[in-house]
């Protein structure tokens, strides 16, 4: 479905983002598995790739930081030539009530979850311009399409990534390059497997399907969006959330 084409998948040494690399490298995809700190865990994803005889190779880079943004760019351009697919999954957060929130953790988030989806953007459209497609799928949040008590910085940051999402599909609709936002609710992950029943219970009563979603439902949805049969989608919030959002 997707030989031949190099992706570039931002946080994909855990989590999510580790889901969408290895599903897009099992449909044929070149992925470049990008981390910030967690080299070893981007490592073991590059090796589970190869192992079921895909392509992966994990290349550090802080994407909240402009001029590093731009030089990682230019190494990748220089050795694989092209990106066709990019997913900006990167994200962090710092949560607390706006009383209590610092500046400190309110710029390392927007920084992170937004700014560096920017800099990934910027630093990539002009090869994607000149190749006349690309796909770009930025992970949002429900948290950003319906806010989050405890949350603000994560969710300006998210909700920011929508409008970045819309604006960006208008400049490059005409360019062959579709541009969309994936926004996950509650995902099973190892931050929620360590919750209590209680808190899963309580959780689960929030979202009317009864029950989390996976990284492979994600995964999935990125997938759809990196291939052929989503020609014709650009500028949209696509919403993976056991209708929470509805």
């Amino acid at each position: 479905m997707l030989t031949g084409k190099v992706a570039l998948v931002t946080g994909a040494g855990r989590g999510i983002g580790r889901q969408i690399a290895l599903t897009l490298a099992q449909n044929g995809a070149a992925v470049i598995v990008n981390y910030n700190g967690s080299k070893d865990s981007a490592e073991e994803v590059v090796a589970a790739i190869r192992q079921s005889g895909g392509s992966a190779e994990a290349m550090q880079c802080n994407v909240a930081d402009f001029a590093s943004s731009e030089e990682f760019v230019r190494t990748v351009l220089d050795q694989y030539k092209r990106v066709d697919i990019l997913v900006n999954n990167a994200g962090i957060t710092r949560d607390n009530l706006i009383m209590r929130m610092t500046e400190e953790d309110y710029d390392a988030v927007l920084d992170t979850n937004l700014k560096g989806a920017f800099n990934m953007i910027r630093h990539l459209s002009r090869s994607m311009i000149r190749q006349r497609s690309g796909r770009i799928i930025n992970i949002s949040s429900v948290s950003g399409v319906l806010g989050n008590a405890g949350q603000s910085n994560y969710s300006a940051s998210k909700a920011g990534l929508i409008g970045l999402t819309k604006s960006v599909a208008r400049e490059f609709a005409s360019r062959g390059i579709s541009v969309n936002a994936v926004a996950p609710g509650f995902i099973d992950t190892d931050m929620t497997r360590n919750m209590t029943e209680e808190a899963k219970k309580a959780l689960n009563s929030m979202i009317p399907m009864g029950r989390m979603g996976s990284a492979e439902d994600i995964a999935d949805l990125v997938l759809f969006l990196a291939g052929e049969h989503s020609d014709y989608i650009t500028g949209q919030v696509i919403c993976v959330d056991g209708g929470m959002s509805m």
